[in-house]
């Protein structure tokens, strides 16, 4: 029964290690897309004797980049906090994963241990035997 709970807590921290890795690919892809869309705006320009609309219309571009980083960053804080959360159940997970084991080890000293004294009884009484005997 212990062996099962073990493997099952090393089951649900794999489980919960590749999610982790899922969400810092995520984080990593919107902060790629975040430096991406900051060179953008930093790039972006009009023609030098353009229209005076040209530069209403580069502002209102600007605005909509800076309005969509915003919304990027939102998603990595949100990213992040889930992140947390989710090592503190990885750290839960690996404590209770080594709690069980250790369980284990010492069931299997225990019996182990059963196995010494059979074998040392089984011993003592064919000594014995022999003694009678001889």
């Amino acid at each position: 029964m212990i062996e099962k709970l073990y493997n099952l807590k090393k089951m649900q921290t794999d489980q919960k290690l590749m999610q982790k890795g899922q969400i810092v690919s995520k984080i990593g892809h919107i902060d790629d897309e975040i430096m991406f869309t900051e060179n953008k705006i930093n790039t972006t320009s009009v023609q030098k004797f353009g229209a005076i609309s040209d530069f209403s219309i580069l502002q209102m571009h600007k605005n909509t980049m800076a309005h969509h980083i915003q919304e990027l960053e939102k998603q990595k804080a949100v990213l992040n906090k889930e992140l947390d959360i989710l090592v503190k159940e990885i750290i839960e997970l690996q404590k209770q994963s080594e709690q069980y084991k250790y369980i284990l080890q010492e069931q299997k000293e225990e019996e182990f241990r059963k196995i010494l004294l059979s074998e040392e009884e089984a011993s003592n009484e064919y000594i014995q035997s022999k003694y009678i005997t001889g």
